[in-house]
């Protein structure tokens, strides 16, 4: 056991770009002496994997990933609204009682109703808008 807290990283994932924010996003907070379950990476979620009808295998993977961590990081990005995966799972954490930190970098808000959907909002424990923000809420969670 290495006394590191684990973060599972909930974040869209489906386009280059994603993937290597998600990747540069998990180095930096490695970085800080966390460890981080990737799903892109650490659960084998591959185009593949979805054709060979083994969702099922990533879905537990993932569901079991979230009851391990003891922190979700959830990336809110992806245009006027959040990512279905990621709002499940930001959702699933929020009901089992996990800390929430979520990043939302996207400038493109809801307008004066908030800066994401009332429901995600108000289930995270802290919203930051940009990597530094992120990172010092992590820090007040170490």
């Amino acid at each position: 056991m290495t006394g590191k807290k684990t973060i599972y990283l909930a974040a869209p994932l489906f386009s280059e770009a994603e993937q290597e924010f998600n990747r540069k996003l998990r180095d930096q907070i490695v970085e800080r002496g966390f460890s981080v379950f990737l799903p892109q990476e650490d659960s084998n979620d591959t185009i593949d994997m979805r054709h060979d009808e083994k969702q099922s295998y990533i879905f537990n993977k993932n569901h079991k990933a979230i009851d391990n961590s003891n922190l979700i990081v959830a990336i809110l990005d992806g245009g006027s609204d959040v990512d279905s995966g990621t709002a499940w799972e930001l959702g699933y954490a929020f009901a089992n009682n996990k800390t929430v930190l979520a990043l939302k970098t996207d400038f493109r808000t809801l307008g004066s109703e908030g800066i994401v959907n009332l429901m995600v909002e108000v289930s995270v424990d802290a919203l930051a808008t940009d990597v530094s923000g992120l990172m010092d809420a992590l820090e007040q969670h170490r």
